[in-house]
């Protein structure tokens, strides 16, 4: 068997090669957050993102096949992301899952160029040829979805009023989140997005919870 080649800090030289791969991996992802977010996807380009990362084109292309990939894969780490932050501890009631919103959108608040990014490829995306059309439609659907059951299962547990339209509910917060996103990314110190958010969840819950008159 070949000896394995061992790295002057003493760890192998596949080991840390693979850690330089993830590090530089990185860096094009949020680079590329910063210019999707600037000039949306297509006035993007692959040779300003690899200038921006201090490699070559081709150098960006051996991690990502094409601008298309780039974009999915960004879009994919940000889900990643918001996932993990929703849904690492479990939901005892509807409550909690609103508190778990603000959490998200007090950390969304620290990432402004991720905040920016989502909102201009939304907005692009409206676009049936656009790559990130489906993804958005796709997401949307899930985030609907999932916040539609939060909801029947509230109402099952008689935490909420059972005539309420969890749907239209559900549609109706997200309208609410997704504006005052779009609102703090154009001029993020003229309000507190998250406390907004917060009061107006406050006020959505108080209406359709079980003991509300």
């Amino acid at each position: 068997m070949p000896e394995k080649k061992v790295s002057a800090s003493g760890g192998s030289a596949g080991r840390g090669s693979y850690a330089v791969g993830d590090a530089r991996r990185r860096l094009i992802l949020d680079t590329a957050v910063d210019h999707f977010g600037k000039w949306g996807f297509h006035a993007s380009s692959l040779a300003r993102i690899a200038h921006d990362c201090g490699i070559t084109q081709g150098g960006l292309l051996h991690h990502f096949r094409s601008k298309e990939d780039l974009l999915l894969s960004v879009l994919a780490q940000s889900e990643e992301h918001d996932v993990e932050r929703l849904f690492s501890a479990e939901l005892e009631s509807y409550a909690a899952f609103l508190d778990a919103l603000v959490r998200l959108i007090e950390d969304n608040a620290r990432r402004p160029g991720i905040v920016r990014m989502f909102n201009v490829l939304v907005g692009e995306s409206g676009s049936v040829g656009h790559p990130a059309h489906e993804y958005f439609k796709d997401r949307y659907a899930r985030v609907l979805a999932y916040s539609v059951e939060r909801l029947e299962e509230a109402v099952r547990r008689g935490e909420l009023r059972p005539d309420i339209d969890c749907t239209g509910v559900a549609r109706e917060y997200l309208a609410v989140m997704d504006g005052l996103q779009i609102q703090w990314a154009l001029a993020p110190d003229s309000f507190d997005m998250p406390a907004r958010v917060r009061d107006y969840l406050r006020r959505q819950y108080a209406a359709i919870r079980a003991t509300a008159r």
